[in-house]
């Protein structure tokens, strides 16, 4: 049960009304023997029994107003939500609530979805129902963070029609809405797309190399490189009956297409610190979806593994569409476990996803020999094998707190982004001995970097 405001100043301006009236009628004077004046306790008397006399009043009305109230628990409750959305995007929660009770239900209905949802506006909707009836209620949503959203209740406060009491009851009603990572950075995929078809199949190249495969064959233009010419294919194309000699015809060849790219973002306490604002870990998946929808795009195929002591998702097997599909479901429940890696198992996930040569891609910390000293230790299993590029985020602060020398506080500030800068520098070299590549940016840059690095070992064949 509930009270309203308004019976509380009911009650209030009521109570006061009736304690003067009764003080005034109690206190006023009395031909009495004893010489015509009232007893001294007379008015407070009679003030505490008009008080008494109006609470109950007031209680009496109340509980008839509660009676004519709607029932809350004579509803049925309906719920229309969508399935997925990405972070910063707007979703939109219905609700139908139907009343199945004989009474008309004047209520305030409010879904309990946690605050990480982001309820637009009040969460608090007034509705009047006649008996058999339905009303629909929209909710704007822009979530927070990523995961699943929930909602388990919706609690109904049922009113009279005087609006003085209410019932309350909260109903099961369980929703959920699972928010993805944003992919902010698919704006860089057309740019890359475009130097794709530049490498694969419109600019076919004229020289075998590693790490290339047949394109087609075509006629011969000056500039070509003559060990190209194909001369089956010009004894074939060759016309006896023409007075100008066979054409020449030259193979043209291609980055070599089906090629395995496997992910292994790093999920331990290193993923967690928060460099410009943003996760370690959410510019990991940034990276990590760029990289794969441009994979895909090349033909190859992209297997993705969570890791920090254990598997905490993974990607296997997924082709075409359904792999950034697979890959943003998968990261959407995703968060920094505060762990530390255990890199020492890392090559056997690979060998369990891949038996073949890959492009592993490694996204984790490497700006600390200490944080990165289980990375190097592991890192000659997988470069022995495969190529291997390990990208990592920088710190745009450190750089502008390194070149601030203003006062001795900054000169402080600046010794020490400027320690933290050579250590990142050494874990970089350090990894660069054992055969890795490397790719270091600022957040916003981490992924377009990775993309481009890919493009460049596609069009060396090193892939």
């Amino acid at each position: 049960m509930a009270v309203s405001g308004r019976f509380v100043w009911l009650v209030a301006a009521g109570a006061v009304v009736v304690v003067l009236a009764g003080w005034a009628g109690g206190s006023a004077p009395s031909g009495s023997a004893a010489g015509g004046s009232a007893l001294p306790g007379d008015g407070a008397a009679a003030a505490w029994l008009a008080l008494s006399a109006w609470l109950l009043l007031a209680a009496g009305i109340g509980a008839i107003d509660l009676s004519l109230a709607g029932s809350p628990r004579h509803v049925a409750i309906e719920r229309t939500l969508p399935e997925r959305v990405r972070l910063d995007e707007q979703a939109t929660s219905e609700l139908v609530v139907v009343n199945l009770g004989s009474r008309p239900l004047r209520a305030v209905v409010r879904d309990g979805w946690q605050p990480s949802a982001g309820v637009v506006g009040p969460n608090r909707t007034r509705v009047r129902i006649p008996p058999g009836e339905r009303r629909r209620m929209s909710q704007t949503l822009v979530p927070t963070r990523r995961g699943d959203r929930r909602t388990e209740r919706v609690t109904i406060r049922s009113w009279g029609p005087l609006g003085l009491w209410a019932r309350q009851t909260s109903l099961v009603a369980p929703g959920r809405l699972r928010v993805l990572p944003p992919f902010r950075s698919r704006v860089h995929l057309p740019s890359r797309l475009t130097r794709l078809r530049e490498l694969d199949g419109r600019t076919p190249l004229l020289i075998r190399g590693q790490g290339t495969e047949f394109d087609s064959i075509r006629e011969y233009v000056r500039g070509d490189d003559v060990r190209a010419i194909d001369w089956r294919a010009t004894a074939r194309r060759s016309d006896p009956e023409s007075r100008g000699g066979s054409k020449l015809m030259v193979r043209t060849w291609r980055p070599e297409r089906d090629r395995r790219i496997v992910i292994v973002v790093d999920t331990s306490r290193t993923a967690a610190a928060r460099i410009a604002d943003e996760p370690r870990l959410d510019t990991a998946f940034e990276a990590s979806l760029l990289l794969a929808a441009l994979a895909s795009h090349a033909g190859d195929r992209v297997d993705l593994v969570a890791w920090d002591r254990r598997v905490r998702g993974r990607v296997h097997g997924t082709t075409g569409p359904e792999l950034l599909a697979r890959m943003v479901d998968v990261m959407a429940n995703l968060d920094a476990e505060l762990i530390e890696a255990d890199w020492s198992r890392v090559p056997a996930q690979v060998r369990r996803l891949t038996s073949r040569r890959a492009l592993v891609v490694i996204l984790t910390g490497a700006d600390s020999p200490a944080n990165a000293r289980g990375l190097l230790a592991m890192l000659p299993q997988l470069t022995s094998r495969h190529t291997v590029v390990v990208a990592s985020v920088a710190d745009p602060d450190e750089v502008l707190a390194a070149r601030r020398i203003d006062d001795l506080d900054e000169v402080y500030r600046a010794a020490a982004a400027e320690r933290s800068l050579l250590d990142g520098a050494r874990v970089g070299a350090a990894i660069r001995r054992l055969g890795a590549e490397t790719v270091t940016a600022p957040p916003l840059e981490l992924p377009p970097a990775l993309a481009d690095r890919y493009l460049e070992l596609k069009a060396a064949g090193r892939l």
